[in-house]
């Protein structure tokens, strides 16, 4: 089986949400303008950027040897609805709304317009037409927009949700946020049902983060520490508070450098904290706006991809790192 993808984002993302469809998907993913194709089977709703995705179940070379097979197309829900996935394909509103008409009076079933049981998809790729069961993604980032606790440099939730398809592609692993700040983060981590946990140096910091995390129901795994202090099993030898942790080293690691408009972060603490990114995790996503590249080699981290995220003008580097 394989998948069709689609995608929207700014032109300012396409960097970063190329970069997770490669983590979510597979280095063996064909990533188009607007679609991805892929055997793997992710839910949509786990990236701020898939609206939908296709199960290629009817392939055929034109749109009258797909509706012909469509006839004989098992519909398993009450009702159904067909719809086309633009991949960017030249094909026109109006011609879409009429294969979608065309495809739905074949199938063996109740056609509903509005709630259907069940969605189909067609779309037209390099010449070739494709059928089959369809989901949707929801936009579940969007309302952790409107978090209790905020501020005006945090890292953007859509951003975030990104970041930690990066950090932890199967969902499987354990992921920890080492300066989690007001936990947007976290926040994105959990609702995707990833075992994580956070720290921050600031108590009013994690403060804010239990309150975010709370808002949404979520478990309020955070407690202060300075991550330079953190030891590998999640404890801290600077008294950090308790917090609901799994066994470590941990899969991932989330870590937006601290930075100020004002000034820099000085090189020394910039290394301490990469080398304990390094210490607590296999796999880290580190976002800054310095070159550190010199010190992550420094660190023992190695640079497996990369991107620049951008919110108006302001700009951060993207980077995945694994132990080298």
């Amino acid at each position: 089986m394989k998948y069709v993808y689609v995608f929207a984002c700014h032109e300012d993302e396409q960097a970063l949400c190329e970069m997770e469809l490669r983590a979510l998907l597979g280095a063996d993913a064909v990533i188009g303008a607007r679609y991805a194709i892929s055997a793997r089977k992710i839910e949509p709703s786990r990236s701020p950027f898939l609206k939908l995705r296709l199960a290629v179940e009817l392939e055929a070379g034109s749109l009258a040897e797909l509706a012909a097979m469509v006839s004989s197309h098992p519909v398993t829900g009450a009702t159904f609805k067909v719809m086309f996935a633009p991949t960017g394909e030249p094909v026109l509103y109006d011609r879409q709304r009429e294969i979608e008409r065309e495809l739905g009076r074949h199938l063996r079933g109740q056609a509903e317009m509005r709630r259907p049981a069940q969605w189909f998809a067609v779309t037209a790729l390099d010449g070739r037409w494709l059928f089959g069961d369809c989901a949707h993604g929801e936009a579940v980032w969007l309302q952790h927009q409107q978090k209790p606790q905020n501020y005006s440099t945090a890292l953007p939730t859509r951003i975030a949700r990104a970041v930690v398809n990066l950090a932890v592609p199967d969902a499987a692993g354990t992921l920890v946020d080492p300066c989690c700040g007001i936990g947007t983060v976290l926040i994105e981590a959990l609702s995707m049902g990833i075992d994580s946990v956070g720290f921050d140096l600031n108590p009013l910091a994690v403060r804010g983060a239990r309150v975010n995390l709370r808002h949404f129901g979520l478990p309020e795994v955070v407690g202060v520490a300075d991550m330079r202090a953190l030891a590998p099993h999640g404890g801290s030898d600077a008294g950090a508070e308790p917090a609901s942790v799994s066994p470590a080293p941990y899969d991932a690691l989330v870590l937006d450098m601290p930075y100020n408009l004002c000034s820099k972060l000085p090189e020394a603490e910039a290394l301490e904290m990469l080398e304990a990114a390094r210490r607590l995790a296999r796999r880290a996503v580190i976002l800054t706006t310095e070159e550190i590249d010199p010190l992550l080699a420094k660190a023992g981290l190695r640079i497996v991809d990369r991107c620049l995220a951008h919110k108006g003008r302001f700009s951060r580097q993207v980077i995945v790192c694994e132990r080298a």
